[in-house]
């Protein structure tokens, strides 16, 4: 049984006001004691106003970071980690997910199971063939190729390499040193495994189905892209160029 009191989960929001009230009553439905922080880039369409509505109706578990502009989904992140990890230092777990419901919090407490013996949890759509439901054709062979270029440019053994849906042990996060972290869009997602993994942290594959969102517009775009093929190509120099840091001992799990 998963004590939830250890978690945070981390759930950046740019108009998402048709899916952050049900996500967030599932989210407490999974993990009833878990700390939430919704991180919103001022959404226009009210999002941030709801996201106060759910602090009021879930006092103490859930809370809110406001920022003054969208940056990007990398900045957004390393904001609500800093943020988490200082309000809630004896946490042992950070979890990130979408907003969306493309992530089935029925997978939140099992993924906080999977960390007994890693440090880096990443739901993958891809360990058992392709596990994802209502996406085109054209999206999916974007998402194919992108994975399997990260992989080897970059060594990543993992599966998804741009999965957005991770659960990492809190001395994972603070040894990656997020404010060196350059990249923004979802590269974000391999930049930040990479990191881990070069520091000798232990990387784990959960399988799961993902799921298009059913309401609002993915934050996919032609300079997100370019960004992941300029970022990954960075990531390969340094794995061909720069030593790996120091190994590091495995955590100590019970």
């Amino acid at each position: 049984m998963v004590d939830s009191k250890r978690v945070v989960v981390i759930i950046p929001t740019y108009n998402e006001k048709g899916n952050i009230e049900p996500l967030i009553g599932r989210v407490v439905e999974e993990l009833p004691d878990a700390q939430i922080l919704i991180v919103d880039d001022d959404s226009p369409d009210g999002t941030g106003e709801i996201a106060n509505s759910l602090v009021s109706r879930h006092p103490g578990s859930v809370a809110v970071l406001h920022r003054q502009r969208k940056e990007g989904l990398g900045a957004a992140y390393v904001a609500g980690f800093l943020h988490a990890m200082e309000a809630w230092p004896d946490s042992e777990f950070l979890i990130q997910m979408d907003a969306d419901f493309s992530h089935d919090p029925s997978y939140l407490g099992p993924m906080v199971e999977a960390a007994a013996d890693a440090d880096l949890v990443i739901a993958s759509r891809y360990t058992r063939g392709v596990s994802i439901v209502n996406w085109p054709l054209h999206r999916l062979i974007v998402s194919r190729l992108g994975t399997a270029y990260a992989r080897v440019v970059t060594g990543l053994p993992i599966t998804d390499c741009t999965s957005g849906f991770k659960c990492y042990r809190a001395e994972t996060l603070h040894a990656i040193d997020l404010k060196s972290i350059r990249s923004n869009g979802y590269v974000f997602q391999v930049e930040t495994s990479f990191r881990a993994w070069r520091l000798g942290f232990r990387l784990k594959d959960f399988p799961i189905i993902f799921y298009e969102r059913q309401w609002g517009a993915t934050k996919l775009n032609l300079s997100i892209a370019f960004e992941a093929l300029c970022v990954v190509a960075r990531l390969g120099l340094e794995r061909l160029f720069v030593r790996n840091a120091s190994p590091r001992a495995p955590s100590q799990t019970g």
